[in-house]
């Protein structure tokens, strides 16, 4: 793995949490942390005992996006050989990852990091966390997949506006618009982020992966050949120990114990 100091990563409970630790420069981005959170997440997506992942940041917020330092320094990279080594394979990873990966946002979400989180399957906020599609603001346009995400999410005018604009966006503002799931207050914003993961870590951990999998293609396919995919992942859903433990948990009235086979 490559070690860094600016990643923290933890697993307890079948959660791995990753950390992005850059305090000091709101966690943006030097070409150290993008390989290094690359490596967390294929560590993540090889260990089975990983049943959940969370993605945060330390301190104040969560990503800032790019250390523009870094990138504007006289040995840096191209701004897009930056994104083609560093962004573009964090986001692939994110939603190649057969596992629920929270983005738990606990404060500024700006450039690349705000469409690092939008990347996530699941997005909490504090409610004090904001969202800024701060590339216009540098004469840049919106990478690390905004492009594509934003506006799935919002629709494309609001996703044009938001971008051109660079408008922040509230936590609360992003809920009503249906860019994020939930906020939480800033008092229980770790324990509900963590009662969160490890809801996801008991759940069927194949099926939810088909479940994302089926996501992600259905921008792609017309209804027919979405219904299509769906009839061939419950096929490979009901052959999971999974399935047969929450139909006997069904029928014997309790809770089912659920292992992610």
């Amino acid at each position: 793995m490559t070690e860094s100091t600016y990643i923290t990563y933890s697993l307890e409970n079948g959660v791995a949490t990753i950390t992005l630790n850059r305090p000091t420069v709101y966690n943006s981005f030097n070409r150290e942390m993008a390989l290094a959170l690359q490596q967390h997440l294929r560590t993540c997506a090889n260990n089975d005992t990983v049943r959940a992942v969370v993605l945060t940041g330390e301190g104040k917020a969560f990503c800032a996006g790019q250390d523009l330092a870094e990138a504007t320094g006289p040995e840096s990279l191209e701004i897009s050989e930056i994104v083609v080594q560093q962004y573009n394979p964090i986001i692939l990873l994110l939603r190649q990852l057969n596992k629920p990966v929270i983005a738990a946002v606990n404060g500024v979400a700006a450039g690349a990091g705000a469409n690092l989180a939008l990347a996530c399957d699941i997005v909490v906020a504090k409610e004090s966390a904001s969202f800024i599609q701060a590339f216009s603001k540098i004469g840049l346009i919106p990478d690390s997949a905004g492009t594509f995400f934003l506006p799935r999410l919002v629709g494309m005018q609001r996703a044009s506006a938001l971008m051109m604009t660079g408008d922040k966006v509230t936590a609360r503002e992003a809920v009503e618009m249906g860019m994020i799931y939930k906020t939480f207050p800033e008092e229980s914003f770790a324990a509900e982020v963590q009662a969160l993961a490890q809801k996801m870590a008991q759940m069927p951990t194949k099926g939810l992966a088909y479940t994302k999998q089926l996501l992600n293609k259905t921008f792609q396919h017309s209804l027919e050949e979405q219904l299509k995919h769906e009839a061939a992942y419950q096929q490979q859903a009901g052959q999971t120990l999974d399935f047969k433990e929450g139909v006997e948990a069904f029928i014997q009235k309790r809770q089912p114990n659920f292992t992610g086979q």
